[in-house]
């Protein structure tokens, strides 16, 4: 494992959609390694691929604060998504002076495939929910300062 240079706002990579994974190989596998170690050293709770230099729709997640839990996802889909959440959210790849206020469904279902090619479907709520759609718009090119809050 190898910790990766988190791309900052500006770069072109953090912009692009993402393409999709067509096979889970030793370089995947590598990325994925390298990017849990990324996220937890920087003492994040998500991280894309785009953030580390790669345009694949590969994430990983901490879907829980209190828990040491990762989730790596490749090729997640949103597929179903309700309730709305109002908070505060920041960004490795963001200075955090833009921290701000975002939407985001408070459940969604999350499909995607893990690192052994096995296939999930399952519900995400409140937090877990917003990381998830905070890490799977870093794959279409949309970082959360974006869709700044400014509502009630």
């Amino acid at each position: 494992m190898a910790l990766r240079n988190i791309f900052k706002e500006g770069e072109p990579i953090l912009r692009r959609v993402a393409r999709e994974v067509g096979g889970i190989d030793e370089r995947v596998v590598t990325l994925l390694d390298d990017m849990r170690e990324t996220m937890i050293k920087a003492d994040g709770v998500g991280l894309a691929a785009p953030q580390v230099g790669v345009s694949k729709r590969i994430i990983v997640i901490k879907p829980d604060a209190e828990s040491d839990e990762i989730v790596e996802m490749i090729n997640p889909v949103i597929s179903e998504q309700s309730g709305v959440q109002v908070g505060v959210e920041g960004c490795l790849s963001v200075d955090s002076s833009k921290n701000c206020k975002i939407a985001r469904p408070m459940r969604l279902k999350i499909e995607y495939t893990d690192r052994n090619g096995v296939r999930h479907s399952e519900y995400a709520l409140g937090f877990k929910a917003r990381v998830i759609c905070h890490e799977t718009d870093h794959l279409n090119g949309i970082l959360f300062i974006d869709k700044e809050y400014r509502g009630r």
